[in-house]
């Protein structure tokens, strides 16, 4: 039996803990801290390149090398490629070493896409290498990287 003055009142971050909580345990996720590393980005990078070879060139990866606020990074991805019938660019892919997870986007295209270029903003946990490679048509792929310096971190995963 339990008294009143025992239950603890109801708030909204109670709730979602507890509902969140509860989720996982009713469908058999575990939990495990979000944290990529320069390991997990090589391996990331091996699951896309496989056992083809990674070369230097033909991508450029536009980034600051200097962010004041890891929340909102511009990044633009471009490809030497004229985009042809026969020789396009097949995707674009991003890897980082300290956010949560290693694969930051993949972009697929195909030789109607016109350029080889992809540009969004990310969101960068702390000072770290960035990554971008290109997947060919005629299966070689490419790459480029960028050391970033963040000062003001994001993708916290901690409460």
């Amino acid at each position: 039996m339990t008294r009143d003055d025992d239950i603890r009142p109801a708030t909204r971050r109670r709730f979602l803990l507890e509902a969140a909580a509860a989720c996982g345990v009713g469908l058999g996720l575990s939990i495990r801290p979000a944290a990529a590393t320069p390991e997990t980005m090589q391996a990331a990078i091996k699951r896309v390149v496989g056992e083809g070879e990674l070369r230097k060139g033909k991508v450029k990866l536009d980034l600051p090398p200097l962010v004041e606020n890891g929340n909102v990074v511009s990044l633009t991805v471009s490809v030497d490629s004229p985009m042809t019938a026969s020789d396009y660019v097949k995707a674009i892919h991003v890897f980082n070493e300290r956010n949560p997870q290693p694969n930051v986007i993949a972009a697929y295209l195909g030789p109607r896409a016109g350029r080889a270029r992809v540009a969004t903003r990310i969101r960068l946990a702390d000072t770290q290498t960035v990554t971008a490679i290109a997947e060919l048509s005629d299966g070689s792929f490419w790459s480029d990287s960028v050391q970033v310096i963040v000062t003001l971190a994001a993708c916290l995963e901690a409460l």
